[in-house]
């Protein structure tokens, strides 16, 4: 290291998010940038630790300590080169990923951690600006061919690989851009999808070629792909969304978050959606259910909607501010998590399962909710204990953000008879292979609902094992 005590005089200094008295009012980018000089300070404060936690906590294994150097030096080109080599996209991962490095790094035992994920985005910043980044299409070509089915993180990350040692690869994608949650499901104010079109440029020059509107599902269909491709890879995600069934369920006003969030992100690319079929917080009072990332990303688009007020429940208790015991460094920490939507205002509680949605007219008015406590058993597991005492909280518009259960079977999944695991995911073998022959699976159609960095190093393994299968290794 260049600087081994810099982190001794330099203090934390984050970037910070735009006034809020702004950017409540648009859907660009919250997250602000530092000057280059600062930014190298940052970088400067990666100290030299000896094991570093940073490394060992990332799904991608990113050589951390290396571009921090290399990035106070002012190498941003070299600094890039080593950043690229375990992560396709660092500039998804450096404005959308929770910084499982970050909250491992040493530093983060005084809560000063270096600023890890804002140095990892100004590194790929720093490099499209000097136009480092250019496609670099394979030398040569191997003859075989691959069908890539979605095109989420996880699907680019394995078309890129498969791609770069040289096979052909074709990227099938339902929606009418590709991206998958990335485009539709994070919202622009995170992450502006002209950073996602940016590289599906240099993706395409570099050879991949996107089929966008094609989703493959039926029987003729997918015994085409596998007659043309030598294998197919199934990224389609978790989309299944967990239900609320309680009495009222079929009301008006209650949605899944997905599709609000959806449709907004189609809104702001530029597309009409007629008025009858519109969600909007607009004067509402909106109650979101579910204290996750998604939840909070509905709070941030309901206060840009103009919703007159904005409620987050969640069944489980408010985690500690600071630290908690259960999760010691260097693991993540399990605790209060603030996000820049709910700065902007929202009411939070905890301990509150649902019970009913109560209407009028056939509307949503209300939601019935029951107080509950939660104690460790005997095995230190949590037990939910019902104490009987019920309120309803008035909404106008109800947001289910309860995370996701498994991907969709029907179509591509059923179609190809693939193997389910116990939490009805798609099975795959320890190469990611599924029950058919020539069938592979990546991200969250393998695990279940996850980071988009965990879906990116699952798309890579995906990709190293379908070319040993090619090359029948």
């Amino acid at each position: 290291m260049g600087n081994p005590k810099g982190f001794l005089h330099i203090p934390r200094k984050e970037a910070g998010y735009r006034p809020l008295h702004e950017r409540i009012y648009d859907f660009a980018p919250v997250e602000q940038t530092l000057n280059a000089e600062d930014r190298k300070l940052q970088a400067s404060r990666c100290m030299d630790c000896g094991v570093p936690f940073c490394h060992w906590a990332c799904p991608l294994g990113n050589r951390q300590p290396e571009w921090q150097d290399l990035a106070w030096r002012g190498k941003w080109k070299e600094a890039y080169d080593i950043l690229s080599l375990t992560d396709d996209f660092p500039e998804f991962t450096g404005r959308v990923c929770p910084a499982l490095c970050e909250q491992s790094c040493v530093l983060k035992l005084h809560d000063q951690p270096v600023t890890i994920r804002e140095n990892e985005a100004a590194i790929v910043e720093q490099a499209f600006q000097a136009g480092h980044i250019v496609p670099c299409p394979p030398r040569r070509r191997t003859g075989k061919k691959v069908a890539v089915i979605g095109s989420g993180p996880s699907g680019l990350a394995c078309a890129n690989q498969l791609n770069r040692r040289g096979h052909t690869v074709v990227v099938f994608e339902k929606d009418e851009a590709p991206g998958g949650l990335l485009r539709l499901g994070i919202p622009d104010f995170k992450l502006s999808k002209r950073i996602i079109d940016r590289r599906l440029e240099l993706l395409r020059a570099e050879g991949i070629e996107f089929r966008t509107n094609s989703p493959v599902g039926s029987s003729s269909e997918i015994a085409e792909l596998l007659e043309k491709y030598d294998a197919l890879c199934v990224a389609i995600g978790s989309g299944v969304p967990r239900d609320l069934p309680v009495e009222g369920r079929g009301l008006e006003g209650i949605h899944f978050a997905l599709d609000m969030l959806r449709q907004q992100n189609r809104q702001v690319a530029g597309h009409t959606v007629p008025d009858e079929e519109r969600i909007t917080a607009q004067g509402k009072r909106v109650l979101v259910i579910g204290g996750g990332d998604t939840g909070s990303d509905c709070v941030g688009t309901s206060v840009r909607q103009g919703a007159s007020l904005v409620t987050q429940i969640e069944i489980m208790p408010q985690p500690p501010e600071r630290c908690n015991p259960d999760t010691p460094w260097p693991m993540f920490p399990r605790v209060l998590k603030t996000s820049s939507s709910h700065e902007e205002g929202c009411q939070r509680r905890w301990n509150l399962e649902t019970k009913r949605f109560v209407g009028r007219d056939g509307r949503v008015v209300g939601v019935e909710v029951e107080r509950v406590e939660w104690e460790k058993d005997a095995e230190e597991r949590w037990q939910m204990r019902r104490t009987g005492e019920t309120e309803t909280i008035e909404a106008d518009l109800v947001l289910l953000a309860m995370g996701f259960v498994h991907p969709v079977h029907e179509g591509l999944v059923a179609e190809l008879s693939l193997s389910l695991d116990d939490r009805k995911n798609v099975r795959g073998d320890g190469t990611q292979r599924t029950s058919h022959d020539k069938v592979f699976v990546a991200g969250d159609a393998l695990t279940g609902a996850s980071l988009v960095v965990r879906a990116i190093a699952s798309g890579r393994r995906a990709a190293e094992h379908i070319d040993r299968f090619l090359h029948n290794e």
